[in-house]
């Protein structure tokens, strides 16, 4: 029988990491990575039988940890696991199901992810089924670790599976705003490090046009209305956060600007 291994990092989880570890407890081997957590999160992951906890620094770019997580197992397949994400029993009997096929055909797996906001899950508006490629053979998959939501690249024919996995991401709007701030810092700071151009163009598209095209789309055309305000508070806040990534950018830029004017100043 195949053995699986589930590799997670957190950074102060302790409202959701407990959660996510008993769902993973069938797993034949799970490793946390904790990123520096000032929280209860490493105390809880370090409770669990069959854990194994390493410390890492907190990488904005959080599929470098990842990646250190991959390396630490020794398992035939490797599932990454979120901590504000839980895997259902079905889910796991279609694992073992798959997994236990002979011959095996493919090297990775995409698995619907249902996605929760503010305790509903959202079935319209693109975000289901929301497929990500999570399972793997060992040492046939990786980030390129260049971006935080880039998705793994797979060397070899990639699955589907049935059954959903759950994602909690945004208990509260409070935490949708916390985690909003950090992306949308996270994507300013790529765009630096990319000298990503900033004219009447990029300015209109990211501030006016791709806003409005996204929101159309995802709330109308993808009937993202049919979720209730949790609906339209998602397809909101992925318009908003496309803004202030760009505004996070000038910024960035307008201050950079002014150090160089007034260097005596830096």
């Amino acid at each position: 029988m195949p053995t699986i291994g589930i590799s997670l990092i957190a950074h102060n989880e302790e409202k959701f990491i407990e959660k996510a570890l008993n769902s993973a407890s069938p797993a034949d081997k799970i490793v946390v990575v904790d990123c520096e957590s000032t929280d209860n999160t490493l105390k809880l992951a370090r409770a669990f039988p069959n854990v194994e906890v390493f410390l890492q620094p907190n990488n904005p770019n959080l599929n470098i940890n990842k990646s250190f997580g991959f390396a630490k197992l020794h398992t035939d397949w490797i599932f990454y696991l979120d901590p504000d994400e839980q895997i259902p029993p079905p889910l796991w009997v279609e694992i073992r199901k798959k997994l236990n096929e002979t011959p095996l055909t493919f090297s990775a797996y995409k698995i619907p992810r249902r996605n929760f906001f503010f305790g509903k899950p959202l079935l319209h508006g693109g975000a289901y089924p929301d497929y990500q490629i999570r399972l793997f053979q060992n040492g046939k998959a990786k980030f390129p670790n260049q971006h935080v939501h880039e998705s793994l690249k797979v060397n070899g024919n990639i699955g589907k599976f049935l059954n959903p996995f759950d994602h909690h991401p945004y208990p509260d709007l409070s935490t949708y705003i916390k985690k909003m701030d950090f992306y949308t810092s996270f994507q300013s700071e790529f765009w630096k490090k990319e000298r990503k151009k900033t004219n009447f163009f990029n300015t209109a598209f990211h501030f006016f046009i791709f806003p409005t095209i996204r929101f159309f789309r995802r709330f109308i055309l993808k009937r993202g209305f049919l979720d209730g305000w949790q609906g339209f508070t998602a397809a909101a806040g992925d318009v908003f956060s496309q803004i202030f990534s760009y505004a996070k950018y000038l910024e960035i830029l307008q201050n950079n600007s002014q150090k160089n004017e007034n260097p005596s100043n830096s």
